[in-house]
């Protein structure tokens, strides 16, 4: 085999500085459990980490970053409308619990 064929070598070093982020989100991830966050912003802080996470997984360890921009579109795309979609539920599934609170309390 040449090198021409050979495939291409990425530095070994955006691997371990992205898995000492991993490391760090992974550590602030646990910390909002420590410091006992609750309500709203200990759920956004968690989601917050966990999609820094599996960006991160799915760019660098994955390969995806140096893939060619059809296939981001291919991948991303349909994630960010399911995204959409469910938060559209979400804002109606709350539009009718409200409703039924103003029309059927007692």
């Amino acid at each position: 085999m040449n090198d021409t064929t050979a495939g291409q070598q990425h530095p070994i070093g955006i691997y371990l500085k992205v898995w000492i982020l991993l490391f760090v989100l992974s550590t602030l991830s646990y910390l909002v459990d420590w410091f006992q966050v609750q309500g709203y912003l200990r759920w956004t802080l968690i989601l917050i980490f966990m999609f820094l996470k599996a960006g991160f997984i799915i760019s660098i360890f994955m390969h995806l970053s140096w893939e060619r921009l059809s296939l981001k579109y291919t991948l991303g795309l349909p994630i960010i409308a399911i995204g959409v979609l469910i938060t559209l539920m979400t804002i109606e599934g709350d539009y009718t619990y409200l409703t039924r609170f103003t029309y059927f309390d007692r």
